[in-house]
């Protein structure tokens, strides 16, 4: 009999008639083998498919073993599964393409900004500003549009006017002033509004019944201490006294011959806290007029830390008695101001403080002033303000810069730059002398050729060559400290400092005092 071999199995392919009792077996087995070997074709063809680590056998099983496991397995699925043509092959995993995107997404909703977190973000971004400047968009108001918008205004308001501004309150009030000013004191008004019209009403009805009166208008920008001695010295008892160079000297004399004297001197001060009258030197002469008992000292203020310009020895100093040694202060000798250690002694203000509140607006006040800035809500946009206030003035008037500016300006400069400065300086006030009695404002005409200039520069070892010297008066330019234009004989370029006589004077003694 011959045999076929289907796989693993071997079976008959022509039975003989002695075996026909085997051959409802022999179809049965046969039947059987091929349904295995379809099984074991799928199998073959699924395990392909397969992930390596689905199928690997374990070690130390037969392969036997494995087969009958599998045939048995293929025969239940095979039941359950009859309807089916094609077993599912199931995907291999793919990459997926975006997964960090994916994970990103993820985090949003697991992680949760706090309100800490989310400060601190918006913290470090960039703010956003607008370039709509205020000032660009509505032009300054001329002195016209602000008096007619004033006066219109005011027709449409009712006016307030404070219990103290009536007739009968005011007159008890200037009443009460020069009872206080006749024992020693001196008297500084505060509060909302201007306080001009008010004290010069004081002034005028009062104050020139008792004696001499001199009105100070502090606030505006060109007034210097200088100017309030000058108008002083024209007053009859001090006319004819010769006063020394400095207003250290002049204050000393004015002081020291006027407590000789029976008359009285009532000096007002508007704005007695302005620019102008903060400096050291300022203060130092307005000290010593104040302890006069000659004196009488008016003021009014209207920032609010105001009290923080003087010492507390200052504020509260008393004046001594009429006819008392003490008065007759000898501060003709300019060494009394550095030297003399009872100097401090012999000068105070003696306030007495009143709430002096109108509700007037600050016309006078502000009429130098660009009523329609919003500048001044900074301290740094009004230091900004000044300087460039103090360029304009120096660019239309020659001699308008001020004391103040001119420090400000040179103590941002270089040791050279300074030295420089007072070259030129001292150049100039020899040429101012040697002009005398016939000096004009014109400052041009005193200044000193850009050639001549290098070499005496070159001289003193400030600049050696023409690059450094032009680097050094660089800043000067800039700020306008240094004003130069070509010579009126036509040829070289002329340089000058925009500032009168007294003022140059102080600022160089002041540069030199800080070099020693």
């Amino acid at each position: 009999m011959r045999s076929s071999v289907i796989g693993q199995y071997q079976y008959p392919t022509t039975p003989s008639d002695a075996e026909g009792e085997n051959v409802s077996k022999y179809s049965q087995i046969k039947g059987r083998v091929q349904d295995v070997y379809c099984f074991d074709q799928r199998i073959d063809a699924f395990l392909l498919t397969m992930p390596r680590a689905t199928y690997e056998y374990e070690e130390g099983r037969s392969s036997s073993e494995d087969e009958e496991e599998i045939e048995q397995e293929l025969i239940e699925e095979s039941d359950e599964e009859s309807d089916n043509d094609e077993l599912p092959v199931p995907q291999t995993p793919s990459k997926r393409k975006g997964k960090g995107k994916v994970d990103d997404a993820e985090d949003k909703h697991l992680i949760v900004q706090t309100a800490f977190d989310a400060y601190f973000t918006y913290s470090a971004s960039r703010p956003q500003t607008s370039s709509n400047v205020y000032t660009q968009l509505v032009l300054p108001l001329t002195g016209e549009e602000y008096a007619d918008g004033i006066a219109s205004s005011s027709k449409r308001l009712t006016p307030l006017k404070p219990s103290i501004l009536e007739p009968d309150n005011l007159k008890e009030l200037f009443s009460r002033f020069i009872f206080e000013l006749n024992e020693g004191f001196n008297l500084l008004c505060y509060g909302y509004g201007s306080k001009r019209r008010v004290l010069n009403q004081f002034a005028s009805e009062v104050c020139s019944k008792h004696g001499h009166v001199v009105v100070a208008n502090a606030f505006q920008p060109d007034f210097t201490v200088k100017d309030l001695l000058s108008r002083i010295h024209t007053l009859p008892p001090v006319q004819d006294l010769v006063l020394g160079a400095t207003v250290e000297k002049q204050a000393g004399q004015i002081t020291a011959h006027l407590s000789k004297q029976t008359q009285h001197v009532y000096i007002i001060i508007h704005n007695i806290d302005a620019l102008p009258l903060r400096s050291p030197r300022s203060k130092t002469v307005l000290s010593l007029l104040a302890f006069n008992p000659r004196v009488h000292i008016i003021a009014s203020v209207d920032h609010l830390n105001t009290s923080l310009l003087w010492s507390s020895s200052e504020l509260f100093a008393r004046k001594p008695d009429i006819g008392d040694d003490n008065t007759s202060i000898s501060a003709c000798n300019p060494n009394n101001v550095s030297t003399n250690p009872s100097y401090t002694a012999n000068r105070g203000f003696a306030w007495l403080w009143h709430d002096l509140t109108t509700l007037s607006p600050y016309d006078c006040e502000l009429a130098f002033a660009d009523r329609s800035s919003i500048s001044g809500a900074s301290s740094a946009a009004r230091r900004k303000g000044a300087l460039d206030a103090a360029s304009a003035a120096a660019a239309g008037n020659p001699a308008a810069m001020s004391e103040t500016a001119a420090s400000h300006i040179l103590a941002s400069v270089t040791q050279k730059a300074k030295k420089l400065f007072i070259l030129l300086g001292k150049r100039q006030l020899a040429a101012i002398e040697d002009a005398g009695a016939s000096a004009s404002q014109d400052l041009q005409q005193y200044g000193m050729a850009y050639d001549a200039l290098f070499n005496a520069a070159r001289d003193d070892f400030i600049a050696a060559n023409d690059t450094a010297l032009r680097s050094l008066l660089g800043e000067f330019r800039d700020h306008r400290l240094v004003v130069s234009a070509p010579s009126s004989t036509g040829g070289a370029e002329v340089l000058w400092i925009p500032l009168r006589k007294e003022r140059l004077v102080s600022v160089i003694e002041s540069l030199e005092a800080g070099a020693a």
